[in-house]
């Protein structure tokens, strides 16, 4: 079972409005689909998206750190969030709005304490209680999945369901992100379970060229109806 263990951190969680922000279509880019990481966010960001995750395993830092300060334009532009995958030190060099931590990751409240009160942390969690110790170790969201199974991450673990999904919603009272498996036929059902955002790759990614990304973004969010769910 993973955990999240629970610092004292040295600052305080943070009080500014990013936090009200979390909500909507967050995409997730891919270095190996849709043309990469600047294709997915552009088309995504025309599309209607308010959330961009750059996630990138294999890219050496230099090279890495050029595609985060692009995603950053493009999002500040777009007036969208936008998040580093795993990478804290790639987060503070790109003044991204914030960091998304795995379970293997570097603990929600120790990476508090080195980013300051001013990122938002967002926290992956399979169960209520690791979403429970998330909140409590300062994550400002929660990523809950797998939610329906996903080609994308193979080490996501078994599904956990709409049910799943539920009883994360209900254990936190941080908005929540739904991932894995969600498309146009399975997206509203995530949001009516209680996720205020759809965490989004394949869906979006293997659509084609940016037109047909950018379609596919709307398409999305007329599908999940985010708005009724406020």
């Amino acid at each position: 079972m993973n955990s999240y263990p629970v610092f004292t951190a040295d600052s305080a969680r943070p009080t500014h409005l990013l936090r009200a922000r979390l909500r909507g279509l967050y995409v997730i880019t891919d270095e190996h689909l849709g043309g990469g990481h600047l294709s997915i966010a552009r088309a995504a960001l025309r599309g209607g998206a308010r959330v961009v995750q750059l996630r990138d395993k294999s890219t050496p830092l230099r090279e890495l750190l050029c595609v985060a300060h692009e995603l950053r334009r493009l999002t500040r532009d777009y007036h969208a969030l936008f998040f580093i995958n795993d990478r804290i030190d790639v987060a503070l060099l790109s003044q991204s709005d914030g960091v998304h931590l795995g379970p293997d990751d570097c603990p929600v409240a120790l990476a508090r304490r080195a980013l300051g009160a001013h990122f938002l942390i967002g926290a992956s969690c399979g169960n209520a209680h690791e979403a429970q110790r998330a909140e409590q170790a300062g994550a400002d969201y929660i990523g809950a999945g797998d939610i329906f199974g996903t080609a994308t991450k193979l080490d996501a673990g078994t599904p956990i369901g709409l049910d799943g999904l539920r009883r994360i919603a209900s254990a936190t009272r941080l908005p929540v992100a739904a991932i894995g498996g969600l498309s146009r036929e399975t997206i509203r059902s995530a949001v009516a379970a209680g996720a205020a955002m759809a965490c989004i790759i394949s869906a979006i990614a293997k659509t084609g060229d940016e037109n047909a990304m950018q379609q596919a973004t709307h398409d999305l969010i007329a599908a999940a109806r985010f708005d009724e769910a406020a």
